[in-house]
């Protein structure tokens, strides 16, 4: 059996499509939404036919899932057939004995196709340079009948009652306080940026920043933070294609991501015009309508601030 400890991503998570397979199971002790959100992107990128994500989160057992990743998972899953992207569904091992387990299973033309297994979660930073994960190969047909073993024990993270058997907690230390999570970061001396929603002539871009979408054959509501070329070399936001988790001061949860040329932008990677229908939707004006500078003046500002909470979760302030 072949083993393979570099280049994870494309050996396990893309090559198997390019061989024809249309599914993938995933039985991880550990995932997060930004690594399913990264999965999905990068699959339209490479403009591979969009595939079915069965994922199984086996440890929510023993310690939870934060709050932050499981709404995450239930966004991905709302927006499922709205894009021509892949779709995602997603269960929680919620009885019996916790699951460690790293399994990635291809089905091909609904039979077991490939599989692999090793020590890699379903996590960007275990498909990334910066750990040393191997997986190898093993009998997709002894993987299915594995996962048919534990399936019965999960539950669909979607389930209405789903917090009466799975621990939901704080997504970070700071958020569980008392007092509303903006209060929370304001006054926790957390490391934070402010960047201007404003081209450099002091007004709303005409063709970018929150009107990038405002052109021909665009949808209008497309839109990207501008990212000065110096706050994208500090390391405060992760690069290299990465997405992270965003929670909002109004308590709404954005997968973003750094992208353009020079790493001169921050979108919504899997729909990029959700960040503009997020601010629109503030600024109370019409989806689709071409922000102005008066737009962020009525409303009373014109940039937004971002907390670094840990690599991949931020908290983004756009109160007045």
């Amino acid at each position: 059996m072949t083993l393979y400890t570099t280049d994870l991503r494309n050996h396990t998570l893309i090559t198997p499509i390019r061989q024809g397979a249309d599914k993938i199971i995933i039985v991880s002790g550990y995932a997060t939404h930004t690594m399913a959100s990264w999965h999905i992107a990068e699959i339209a990128f490479q403009k591979l036919p969009p595939i079915e994500i069965t994922l199984v989160v086996g440890m929510c057992v023993f310690d939870g899932i934060s709050t932050a990743v499981h709404e995450g998972f239930k966004g991905l899953i709302r927006r499922n057939n709205t894009s021509g992207q892949s779709n995602l569904l997603c269960q929680y091992v919620y009885k019996g004995s916790p699951i460690h387990s790293k399994l990635y299973l291809w089905i091909k033309n609904g039979l077991p196709f490939c599989a692999y297994t090793g020590s890699a979660n379903y996590t960007q930073s275990a498909f990334s340079n910066a750990r040393r994960e191997l997986l190898h190969e093993c009998d997709p047909n002894e993987a299915f009948a594995y996962y048919e073993y534990i399936e019965p024990d999960t539950v669909y993270c979607t389930h209405a009652e789903i917090e009466d058997d799975i621990k939901i907690l704080p997504t970070h230390p700071i958020l569980a306080a008392e007092e509303s999570p903006l209060i929370s970061v304001r006054g926790a001396g957390i490391e934070s940026v402010t960047l201007s929603l404003l081209a450099r002539d002091g007004n709303t871009g005409k063709r970018s920043g929150l009107n990038w979408g405002q052109r021909d054959k665009r949808e209008p509501n497309q839109a990207y933070i501008p990212l000065p070329a110096n706050t994208a070399r500090s390391g405060f936001f992760p690069l290299a294609k990465k997405h992270f988790s965003v929670l909002t001061d109004d308590g709404k949860q954005l997968i973003l991501r750094i992208e353009q040329q020079n790493d001169k932008a921050i979108t919504t990677p899997l729909n990029n015009s959700l960040l503009g229908e997020y601010f629109r939707n503030r600024l109370n004006i019409c989806n689709g309508e071409y922000v102005t500078l008066q737009h962020l003046n009525d409303y009373g500002r014109a940039d937004v601030t971002f907390y670094k909470l840990d690599e991949e979760q931020f908290f983004m302030d756009f109160s007045i």
